[in-house]
């Protein structure tokens, strides 16, 4: 019987002091997180799911994982794609999960650098996309402007999402090979990508012309803005990233 695929997951990283039930005395003591439907959707779909902490080397981990998922949280730092750095309160991260985390965008930032030199099949979830996009030298939109598309929703999660948030994918392309000519999804952000990095190619946008989906042509790389994870419905991008992962393996013998 083949192994199972594994696939990493990012997470963060935050102050026990932030858990309402949490004992103050270990209140500065750090804890990582991740979340659990990333590892859920993996496990059903017939992969490993391996949670990566900071200290997960992006070199020593791609030695043993065929598959990566950057997943979704705060703002990635402008001053990584030339953005506005004024927006940046000098908040520790570690007690409150909105501040910028330069320690997390470091490790990410390296984690898709090493994935995409070596091959390893990559999945970035809203805040990965923009990670992808800003690693290949792309930039980023700093904040929407209020429109008819609800691009940061109101809407609990889990949800497959507002009716009029549809993505439409392009003919031929990976993403249109996962998901279809188009989809309903969710959607919880305030950034989008503007110019994309090297490489990488727009195979999906919502009604507004806002991008949500890219990829490699070739290459195992597909990033969406919006949480399969979080979607009430099996989304077929946590499948895509087992199945690629599983491929990768078994190339490797």
């Amino acid at each position: 019987m083949s192994r199972k695929p594994l696939v990493g997951i990012t997470g963060r990283r935050f102050q026990l002091s932030l858990l309402a039930s949490a004992d103050p005395r270990y209140g500065k003591a750090c804890m990582d997180s991740f979340m659990s439907a990333f590892a859920t959707r993996i496990a059903e779909a017939g992969g490993v799911p391996v949670h990566l902490p900071y200290d997960a080397d992006p070199v020593d981990a791609c030695e043993w994982l065929s598959g990566v998922v950057v997943t979704g949280g705060q703002d990635v730092h402008p001053d990584r794609w030339g953005g506005d750095a004024s927006v940046v309160r000098g908040i520790d991260p570690r007690t409150d999960t909105n501040a910028h985390d330069p320690e997390r965008d470091e490790y990410e930032f390296a984690l898709t650098r090493v994935a995409i030199d070596r091959g390893i099949p990559l999945l970035g979830v809203c805040r990965g996309v923009q990670v992808l996009n800003v690693a290949l030298g792309g930039t980023l939109i700093a904040d929407l402007p209020p429109g008819p598309i609800p691009h940061l929703s109101q809407q609990g999660a889990p949800t497959d999402g507002d009716a009029d948030h549809v993505v439409t994918f392009v003919p031929g392309s990976t993403a249109a090979r996962v998901f279809g000519p188009s989809m309903v999804t969710n959607s919880w952000h305030h950034q989008a990508l503007d110019r994309c990095g090297a490489g990488l190619v727009v195979t999906g946008r919502a009604p507004d012309g806002v991008i949500e989906a890219v990829e490699v042509p070739g290459a195992p790389i597909l990033g969406v803005q919006w949480h399969p994870e979080w979607m009430e419905r099996d989304d077929p991008a946590m499948d895509w990233i087992v199945d690629e992962s599983r491929k990768r393996q078994e190339a490797w013998g």
